[in-house]
């Protein structure tokens, strides 16, 4: 007899639980897409090789003979999207031990010394097309040191 409540509790767990969820599925199917939601997916699938162009382009302008590379993005957005889409983009970078001509600098080490600051933040705005792979420089300002 222990096993005749189980038997009988079963069925009415079973039929809260879908109820209860019932309500969830519907609310989520008519939800709209959100317009935030889409520039999220844009930053996550263009952002990297966005901000991969904007450090070639500090390496290639920099005065420095040594590379920088990217230590953390600490801002990113998509600003606009028609015809281009444009990221602007704030980047924490450090002075890597590497010349800024070699080829495997995102696996160089950063500089670590106390008298030198061998880190930039850097602001850059980025126009692209990364589905046809074209990419300009519109704006970069760098200050020495963390925000």
């Amino acid at each position: 007899m222990s096993g005749l409540p189980r038997e009988r509790a079963l069925p009415w767990v079973l039929l809260l639980l879908l109820s209860g969820l019932q309500p969830l599925v519907t609310q989520a199917s008519n939800c709209p897409l959100d317009e935030n939601w889409l520039d999220q997916e844009d930053i996550a699938v263009y952002l990297p090789l966005t901000v991969e162009f904007a450090l070639h382009a500090f390496n290639q302008q920099s005065r420095d003979q040594h590379a920088y590379r990217l230590v953390s993005t600490l801002n990113s957005r998509k600003d606009q999207d028609d015809p281009k889409m444009v990221f602007s983009m704030k980047l924490l970078l450090g002075r890597t031990t590497c010349g800024k001509f070699e080829e495997d600098i995102d696996n160089c080490p950063f500089q670590e010394s106390p008298e030198l600051n061998n880190t930039l933040t850097c602001f850059f705005t980025v126009s692209t097309k990364p589905w046809l792979t074209q990419f300009e420089l519109l704006n970069k300002t760098c200050s020495e040191g963390y925000p």
